[in-house]
């Protein structure tokens, strides 16, 4: 691949993050984002065949950036409520930088569960499950954390810090209405989310 060639497959690649993320995959249309990216309808089909091919190039890009990004909770150095409480603060900060990801990413699962079935497996969670029950086996000992409970935890962590965005023009106008600060309160809630959690764990 020659060096035009790159340039100009990410500036689609960009382009169709933009629109994909603005207007969901049913919504996006490849001519637009052949003129985001400023290129002919043609040579996008070129590079990517078929609107499915760049949705799906597109979304694995984002769920292998969202993992990568939060790859220190396999460190074994950090504690439990270490890893918990750097998830929770980065998770909402990357979501506070990218306020369409969350309301994207429940779309698409909605609109497609096999794409996300698909990226799911690749992720092998017994394989993370045996990391950290190997990391933390006196903590989930103590703290009655089992492989049967996991799933409630797990599910708990993400409710907290991806429904504010999701529900965002909701939870924004309510608080409009009584005088908040919906940015105020996602600042807060990297600290409150994660104290609820070590709270919930440790008082079980």
């Amino acid at each position: 691949m020659t060096e035009k060639d790159k340039q100009t497959e990410e500036k689609i690649f960009e382009a169709a993050t933009t629109i994909f993320l603005e207007k969901g995959m049913d919504g996006a249309r490849m001519q637009e984002i052949a003129d985001r990216a400023g290129i002919n309808k043609s040579l996008l089909h070129y590079y990517y065949r078929s609107k499915d091919r760049l949705f799906n190039a597109v979304f694995e890009a984002i769920v292998r950036l969202l993992f990568q990004k939060f790859a220190p909770v396999l460190d074994e150095k950090l504690t439990l409520e270490e890893k918990t409480r750097f998830f929770l603060r980065e998770h909402i900060s990357f979501l506070q930088q990218n306020p369409r990801l969350a309301s994207f990413v429940l779309n698409e699962i909605n609109r497609n569960p096999a794409i996300v079935k698909k990226f799911i497996e690749k992720l092998d969670f017994n394989t993370l499950w045996d990391t950290l029950e190997t990391q933390h086996q006196d903590e989930f000992l103590k703290y009655n954390i089992t492989r049967e409970s996991i799933p409630q935890l797990i599910t708990s962590i993400l409710a907290l810090s991806v429904f504010p965005f999701a529900a965002r023009a909701l939870i924004a106008s309510i608080f409009e209405t009584n005088e908040f600060s919906f940015d105020d309160y996602i600042e807060q809630r990297k600290e409150y989310a994660a104290d609820f959690v070590v709270n919930a764990i440790k008082n079980k």
